[in-house]
């Protein structure tokens, strides 16, 4: 759906407000640990919304909600779990780092570039199954230089397996700007030297970013082989909750915000195109924020999980092997 619908408009508005949830549950001390929110990258997330099958593998990152919920990941177990509650998607023991839904063959890794790999067995799997399954990794920008990237894209390249590679090229891999640790001035171009199609699109356009990745997904079932796909952005919140983020200028930031917000992008193209009056895009507000906060009331009266069931979830097993049960 483009820009014109305002179901996409409404699913980027979720995504927002799903990463607001989890940046006030950090300040209010419902989560612990790091938590790396999306904000200000919707439009990639609701781009890959509806394209792929349950059938297919999509493997995350670290800062991994937003493909989640465009997967088809239900919001409640999700939530549940990033505030580490007995109901989450793994009964609150994995974390925001660690969402897993087998069901919808989504996962996700906290360990950067880690995600290609994993993706990449998914793509031979299917291979070996002899089915037309594809198999998503989405990384950023800092997973491009690491080797695991490269072996994986290369091997990619060599068996033409159905992987497509999402790279959210959000500028700055934690606090290094990406203009100082690349020796290309892309991430797209470094494709043709794995046998690959590379392809560059501003991931502040949905529609942009939406052509690009179905186009990307059906040739790789129809046998095309690997692409990657960089989607350009930028976060708006520093690499983690409680980050000071002083590594960037303030007003690039300001300036970002005020000009470069895709949801305020897309709220203006509906407006002027006649797609939506003012009324029903802020009713559209209210429902998913609504819809979020009723699911975060509903998360924080669930338990936590019985601390003495921890070491079960350490071993392949799933015993706790010092207590023997």
């Amino acid at each position: 759906m483009p820009y014109t619908s305002t179901e996409v408009y409404r699913q980027m508005r979720v995504m927002r407000e799903f990463e607001e949830a989890c940046i006030r549950g950090v300040a209010e001390k419902h989560i612990h640990g790091e938590v790396h929110v999306a904000v200000g990258q919707e439009a990639i997330g609701a781009a890959l919304a509806g394209v792929l099958r349950d059938t297919d593998a999509l493997v995350s990152t670290h800062r991994n909600h937003l493909h989640a919920i465009a997967k088809g990941v239900p919001l409640y177990p999700m939530l549940a779990e990033i505030f580490e509650r007995e109901t989450g998607l793994c009964g609150g023991f994995g974390g925001h780092m660690h969402l897993f839904d087998p069901a919808r063959r989504f996962s996700t890794t906290g360990i950067v570039g880690g995600s290609l790999p994993v993706a990449l067995g998914h793509a031979y799997a299917a291979r070996l199954r002899g089915d037309d399954a594809v198999a998503v990794a989405v990384v950023g920008d800092g997973s491009v230089n690491t080797g695991g990237f490269s072996e994986s894209m290369n091997l990619a390249g060599v068996l033409r397996l159905p992987l497509v590679v999402v790279v959210e090229n959000n500028e700055w891999a934690i606090s290094v700007p990406f203009s100082a640790s690349s020796a290309t001035a892309t991430i797209a171009e470094r494709a043709a030297s794995f046998g690959a199609r590379g392809v560059r699109v501003d991931g502040l356009d949905r529609d942009q970013v939406h052509e690009a990745f179905v186009e990307a997904v059906a040739s790789a079932r129809a046998g095309g082989g690997p692409t990657i796909l960089e989607a350009t952005c930028y976060r708006f919140r520093g690499h983690y909750e409680g980050d000071l983020d002083l590594y960037r200028d303030q007003q690039e930031k300001e300036d970002r915000r005020e000009q470069r917000d895709p949801l305020a992008l897309a709220r203006v193209e509906l407006l002027v195109g006649g797609h939506a009056d003012a009324a029903e895009l802020d009713r559209i507000d209210h429902e998913a924020r609504a819809e979020i906060d009723g699911i975060v009331q509903r998360v924080l009266a669930d338990p936590f999980p019985d601390p003495a069931t921890a070491r079960q979830h350490v071993f392949e097993s799933g015993l706790d092997l010092q207590a023997g049960v």
